[in-house]
């Protein structure tokens, strides 16, 4: 490479990330009061749909209300982590559910809420496949909350075969 070609690439890239760190200064957060906001709750839904599929009820009325009692569990499951962890998924919530952290880190151009099932499962399989480690953290961070969010629910336990826990 010459000399004059990677100073341009390195001027190019410090520009770019200052326009990203300034764009990322301006974003909503992913909760407040430990409440999850609109895109955060979008982007759950669209994990979910993608995430759960089958597990979750074919109509759509029914789907709904699954979907509303699952992002309830995932407020709750944020707010009983640790200070430290909740502002780390905070973070993750945050970068993810805007434009540019979902096209960046996650490859989903579309809005999470426009976004089809199987182009977020697309999407999360990309995370998941990749070669940067953060982007499979991000996925396995997405994934297990949306997993433990909604089989926490013992509703849920008949469709895979669990008989709950065993009495003592």
């Amino acid at each position: 490479m010459q000399r004059r070609t990677l100073l341009s690439v390195g001027v190019a890239t410090g520009a770019l990330l200052a326009v990203a760190g300034g764009t990322l200064a301006l974003i909503r957060p992913g909760r407040r009061a430990d409440v999850l906001t609109a895109p955060a709750r979008a982007m759950f839904a669209a994990v979910a749909r993608a995430v759960l599929g089958q597990q979750l009820p074919v109509e759509q009325s029914a789907q709904t209300r699954a979907l509303e009692a699952h992002l309830s569990r995932v407020q709750a499951i944020i707010a009983g982590l640790p200070p430290a962890m909740q502002a780390e998924v905070d973070e993750l919530i945050t970068v993810v559910a805007s434009a540019p952290g979902r096209i960046a880190l996650v490859g989903l151009t579309r809005d999470w809420s426009t976004a089809t099932v199987s182009e977020v499962g697309q999407a999360l399989q990309n995370m998941r496949q990749s070669s940067l480690s953060v982007r499979q953290q991000a996925y396995h961070a997405l994934r297990n909350m949306s997993n433990a969010a909604y089989f926490a629910d013992a509703a849920t336990w008949p469709a895979i075969g669990y008989p709950g826990p065993r009495s003592l």
